[in-house]
């Protein structure tokens, strides 16, 4: 077998090592991927959009992070406490978006996994709560409502929408 430069040259950088999925594979995935997670701005969108936005959102983190600042409307149910609390709190015919503090930390996936294994419907929110406040939305804290400038990092300064 001849191999050419272009062979060579993928084979051995680390992007390309791992050949990429068949299309039909990466349409599974991705597709799987968007069934389990939701964006933050979409996340914004509907509840800042009149009516019923079809789901509750859920922060996952203990009471001092809770105070420390939460997304407005979320229902506060701290992870350990899903078993015990999540039938009183939460309708099992309502889609449930968890969130925890960022990218960093997966006390979302615990919760979002809690809550599956108690037969709710439930998608993550990618950022968790630090994106939530990176892209500029509107928190609460327990001194009340507070918003910040949008991180040009995380979102568009200068436009409603980033296009993605």
């Amino acid at each position: 077998m001849v191999m050419t430069s272009h062979s060579t040259a993928t084979a051995a950088h680390p992007v390309l090592r791992v050949p990429p999925a068949s299309p039909a594979a990466a349409a599974a995935y991705f597709a799987a991927s968007l069934a389990f997670h939701a964006d933050v701005s979409d996340v914004a969108a509907a509840l800042a959009a009149d009516g019923d936005p079809g789901f509750v959102v859920l922060d996952s983190r203990s009471t001092a992070s809770w105070d420390q600042g939460h997304v407005p409307g979320a229902v506060h149910l701290p992870t350990a406490l899903i078993p015990e609390q999540a039938a009183a709190l939460l309708d099992p015919a309502v889609p449930v978006v968890t969130y925890c503090w960022g990218p960093g930390c997966n006390g979302a996936t615990r919760a979002a996994l809690a809550l599956a294994q108690r037969g709710f419907q439930v998608k993550e929110m990618l950022g968790g709560f630090e994106y939530w406040v990176r892209e500029g939305f509107a928190y609460e804290t327990w001194e009340g409502a507070e918003r910040r400038a949008a991180d040009p990092l995380t979102a568009p300064v200068d436009a409603a929408d980033c296009g993605c």
